[in-house]
């Protein structure tokens, strides 16, 4: 159509959260690349400090189960940034406990810890960054994109996954109703179900083992690598109708119970 174009990333100012390593640190490389500005958040005990020298950034550091540091971090990476317009989020966890095992029911603690470090701990984020991308001057009607890391899990959820797929089916569920919220602002919000990716521990798997947890996608049967996640990420950005919804990125892979 004619006059229709991308979103151009080059100038925008960029927050990646859990962008010290895997999908996050592609995504604040990728970003970097195309012209933004980006701020990495992570643990202070995580390598946040020299990707964001790499990249000509700033670190903040950032535990997001800690709601009052998590918003003085992002308070200051704005700053640094002078604005927010697009903000990339990917800290999460979990644990592996059945409802009921041979040891009692499942630990509520446990339960609401996770609950906490991926679902609240993704909304905090969230409400705060999306306060901050309403202050935009808007560019072509837009003043923000918000990108939230689900799983696979939050539709098939395997056995012991009871709380991480909690966690992850609200981060998938929220999107639509939070794009509502703030659509008449011009504020995007997308969510991103990757399935199992090479990050982490997971980076270390032997391929004979990777394969059997990968059997099931149709193709291609192999961990995600983080790059797959990243070139998602942009293209999210870039896509404004791509809004309230959530994309599997899992190669056709459906997980099976076990």
């Amino acid at each position: 159509m004619e006059g229709w174009r991308l979103v151009n990333v080059q100038g925008m100012t960029a927050i990646v959260v859990g962008g010290a390593s895997g999908m996050g640190r592609a995504t604040a490389v990728r970003l970097s690349q195309l012209g933004a500005k980006v701020a990495i958040l992570d643990l202070p005990t995580s390598d946040g400090s020299s990707v964001a020298k790499e990249l000509g950034g700033a670190f903040h550091p950032c535990d997001v189960m800690d709601v009052e540091g998590a918003e003085q971090a992002l308070q200051a990476a704005v700053n640094d940034l002078g604005g927010l317009h697009i903000a990339v989020n990917t800290a999460g966890g979990g644990t592996s406990k059945r409802t009921l095992s041979k040891s009692g029911p499942h630990p509520l603690d446990a339960f609401r810890s996770v609950i906490d470090l991926n679902l609240v701990g993704t909304f905090n984020l969230n409400r705060l960054q999306a306060w901050h991308m309403s202050h935009n001057g808007p560019l072509d009607g837009e003043r923000g994109v918000i990108i939230n890391t689900a799983s696979i899990a939050a539709f098939e959820g395997q056995i012991g996954q009871v709380a991480y797929t909690a966690a992850k089916a609200g981060i998938a569920g929220m999107a639509l109703t939070m794009a509502r919220d703030l659509g008449s602002l011009g504020i995007r919000v997308m969510a991103i179900a990757p399935s199992l990716f090479a990050t982490g521990i997971t980076s270390a798997i032997p391929e004979d083992m990777a394969a059997t947890l990968t059997r099931d996608a149709a193709y291609p049967r192999r961990m995600g690598r983080p790059e797959e996640y990243a070139g998602l990420a942009i293209a999210i950005v870039e896509n404004q109708m791509l809004n309230g919804g959530t994309i599997r990125l899992d190669g056709g892979q459906r997980f099976a119970p076990k």
